[in-house]
């Protein structure tokens, strides 16, 4: 089979829109895909023009690639989880119908350096808690966060009510602590995960990402967490909605 050319597109954008189509019709999430020598003998495309569809592909979180075992259907073109729209990640989960799930990687005790004084506005030398959590949802791997919280406000924090008991950080927050949060403001970025992330959340080095951090602000103003996140690319979607304010 070979893709009729149109000298108007590139050939490799023609390869995506025709795999693209095969992952719509002949897949579900998580099926492998051919091989790349697979797919230039099946389309009779050069390897470059496959890499460059399958480089693409996964820019746009539709495919994953893990080292060593290949190229896979990515769960985005199901029901993806759309950041924006809900603050906790276990409620996201829930909502979608998924199963959310939590791993404490690290919890630690630790003073605040220059960086993290300034984030949690505490003074440099205070105490913070570090907790290190890997997000999963139906078992499979999603995001890891990396969570400081003043040890002030969240002294006797167990890492067993965030792990064991299912309850999201915020349910903690307000249940345990009295610290309900008033607005959590956020910054997105495209990026790379890094290798030891990238290892964690199975995908293959280099793979694009999603980089969130998030501060959290209780009803008093003052700051509760700072979060920075690293996230899979093919496991979320980030949904902006305008609306024009003149009509």
């Amino acid at each position: 089979m070979t893709i009729k050319y149109d000298k108007k597109e590139p050939l490799y954008e023609q390869l995506m829109d025709t795999i693209k189509v095969k992952i719509k019709n002949d897949y579900k999430a998580d099926d492998k895909l051919p091989s790349e020598r697979e797919i230039m003998r099946k389309y009779s495309v050069s390897r470059n023009t496959v890499r460059q569809a399958l480089n693409e592909l996964e820019i746009l979180g539709l495919i994953y690639r893990q080292h060593g075992k290949g190229t896979f259907v990515a769960n985005a073109t199901d029901n993806p989880a759309t950041l924006g729209n809900e603050h906790s990640f276990t409620k996201q989960m829930i909502a979608l119908g998924r199963k959310p799930e939590t791993k404490i990687m690290e919890y630690s005790v630790r003073p605040a350096n220059k960086y993290f004084a300034n984030k949690l506005n505490i003074n440099e030398g205070d105490r913070i808690i570090k907790l290190k959590r890997l997000r999963s949802a139906d078992k499979v791997p999603v995001m890891i966060d990396r969570t400081y919280l003043p040890f002030s406000k969240f002294e006797g924090l167990s890492a067993v009510e965030l792990e064991v008991k299912h309850r999201s950080l915020y349910a903690v927050f307000a249940e345990d602590f009295g610290e309900e949060f008033r607005i959590a403001d956020e910054a997105l970025s495209a990026g790379r995960i890094s290798d030891k992330d990238a290892d964690v959340l199975q995908v293959a080095q280099g793979s694009p990402g999603l980089m969130l951090q998030r501060t959290t602000f209780n009803q008093q103003n003052e700051i509760i967490e700072f979060t920075l996140s690293s996230t899979r690319s093919d496991q979320y979607v980030y949904n902006i909605r305008y609306k024009n304010t003149k009509i």
